[in-house]
């Protein structure tokens, strides 16, 4: 019966770390998501620099495997080398460590402190960032107490014969404990989460060190492994960085096996606890690979490419973005396909719209004609997506579909719509503005041109979480849209004051770009909203919205 316990309790106290976690990056994604790319990027050239990045992206992701995503994704367009993107992950790798060293310390007359903090931001305060850092505070607190479950359901087993048999067996067989370090790993999703898991059996006693350090290196093998799978379906240039990863992290940490186990290495961490020392052998052996990985992460590249090797136009073809309509035609009188048809031609929309915007901030600052002719030609592929979706919808029978159906097909018209005025936005506003400020030679001041990025960071951000409220008509992605809009509303207001702030302080950079820095964030505030429209026929469905925020009744003076 006190296996049945154990096995209930370590199962709660386990999804309740993994929860935990998630809802920690879930919250710091949500507060910082779209400074992210500027943090990768800014120093691309230099690897240790961008080693650096990782190490800061991975403390506030609590996610090495997030940032191994993120470094693919910008990889596959192009924003990342291999080399960057590899450096990128292995100074992930070692902020992870960091996390874990940081959890790992005896913190839990903290959770109360962060439980109180943490509900009350997210629960009595209104501004989205507030909220999120009430998230984090409260999902830090949730890990703080989870692996104080994890130690509380060792308690009834920690005596028995069951546990200790399993425990003395890891540490005889150290190649079994290196594979099932790797395995929970990458069923748990989470390397923090499974280091924590052996670092706290580690520190009861319950599980042997050398047993422990195997557990551990495994684990390194399975964040990476997870790697790998999570992006099996992306192109092939997101796919190297994973896969060089694999290659180093692997390798090391088969090294590095027998090394702990069959030679006195382990001695040097003699002084510190059991769970401290732990810690200390994951930081050592990530310290040294990126110490020893990141000046050599370019002799990869070659051997990589031949491994992977493009495909040339087949997987990549020059123009992905070719406006060739999806709609297929031949399923009219199948409203559940045709309504499938449509929503795949409004996501290509929305992919292309995202294209458009995504560099603009690059061409305000190159000037460079030739690309803002080629990003303005892309709206022609929109305007022919809006039409033909016009064209489609009405072609429908309607009498014959369901009251669902209609509707689903006359919200997705209506965004199609707004995608179009996205769109004309860009084309028509924002890449003129990008002209004039060439040919002018107008320059913005440095806070102005921070202001504006920042802004357009949060629009990319948007479109995203778009695409994610379109396919899964969810909820939470549409409330999250309007709160977006709002706060949107609230920057522009916020730097529209400090531009005139800066002009009545006679700063003569933002006198000169005055117009255009105004006209730019108009253009953005309006292409965000048009861009959230996607959100309102969801909240309403679910009565999520208001009908109008006018008071029912006026009383009547005159009235006797």
């Amino acid at each position: 019966m006190s296996t049945i316990a154990f096995l209930i309790n370590l199962a709660g106290a386990t999804m309740l770390l993994l929860f935990a976690v998630r809802m920690v990056q879930t919250g710091i994604e949500r507060s910082m998501g779209p400074s992210f790319r500027r943090v990768v990027t800014q120093r691309k050239d230099s690897r240790v620099q961008t080693a650096m990045a990782g190490i800061v992206l991975a403390i506030v992701l609590q996610s090495a495997t997030a940032v191994a995503l993120l470094a693919s994704g910008f990889a596959a367009s192009g924003i990342l080398t291999f080399a960057g993107g590899l450096s990128l992950v292995l100074g992930a790798d070692l902020g992870s460590a960091l996390v874990i060293q940081i959890l790992s310390f005896k913190l839990d007359w903290l959770i109360p402190l962060l439980l109180a903090v943490g509900g009350w931001l997210f629960l009595k305060l209104e501004r989205r960032r507030a909220k999120q850092f009430g998230r984090i505070f409260l999902g830090i607190a949730f890990i703080l107490l989870a692996l104080r479950l994890v130690g509380t359901a060792m308690e009834p087993i920690r005596d028995s014969g069951f546990l200790p048999l399993i425990a003395n067996y890891l540490k005889t067989d150290f190649l079994t404990a290196f594979l099932v370090g790797a395995a929970v790993t990458f069923v748990m999703h989470s390397s923090v989460a499974a280091i924590l898991m052996v670092v706290t059996f580690t520190a009861l006693g319950v599980l042997p060190f050398v047993a422990g350090v195997s557990l551990v290196l495994g684990s390194n093998l399975g964040s990476a492994c997870l790697a790998v799978w999570l992006t099996r379906g992306m192109p092939v240039a997101s796919r190297r960085i994973p896969i060089g990863n694999l290659l180093l992290r692997g390798t090391g940490a088969l090294l590095a096996l027998p090394l702990v186990n069959l030679t006195p290495v382990l001695a040097v961490f003699d002084t510190f606890d059991a769970g401290q020392a732990l810690v200390a052998v994951h930081l050592t052996f990530n310290a040294a690979l990126v110490l020893l990985a990141v000046p050599v992460v370019g002799l990869l590249d070659a051997p990589i490419m031949l491994l992977l090797p493009d495909k040339g136009d087949a997987e990549t073809p020059q123009d992905p973005l070719a406006p060739v309509s999806v709609l297929a035609w031949n399923v009219l009188d199948d409203p559940k396909q045709a309504l499938g048809s449509v929503t795949r031609e409004v996501l290509r929309m929305n992919q292309i719209v995202e294209v458009m915007t995504r560099p603009i901030m690059e061409l305000y600052a190159s000037g460079d004609l030739r690309k803002i002719s080629e990003v303005r030609a892309l709206n022609e592929g929109v305007k022919t997506a809006s039409t033909d979706i016009r064209r489609y919808v009405a072609s429908l029978d309607h009498e014959q579909m369901r009251k669902p159906e209609n509707r689903r097909a006359r919200e997705l018209t209506e965004y199609a719509i707004n995608l179009e005025t996205a769109g004309d936005i860009v084309a028509r506003r924002l890449l003129p503005l990008a002209k004039e400020k060439a040919r002018d030679k107008l320059e913005f001041s440095r806070d102005g041109w921070n202001e504006l990025v920042a802004i357009h960071e949060r629009v990319i951000a948007n479109m995203n979480l778009a695409f994610n409220a379109l396919v899964y008509e969810d909820i939470e992605y549409a409330r999250l849209l309007v709160a977006e809009k709002t706060e949107m509303a609230a920057r522009e207001r916020g730097s529209r004051k400090k531009h005139l702030k800066r002009l009545r302080d006679g700063v003569e950079s933002s006198f000169e770009s005055s117009d255009v820095h105004l006209e730019t964030l108009r253009g953005l505030k309006a292409l965000n909203s048009q861009i959230a429209a996607v959100a309102y026929p969801i909240l309403y469905k679910n009565g999520q919205l208001l009908e109008t925020r006018l008071v029912e009744t006026i009383e009547d003076d005159d009235s006797d």
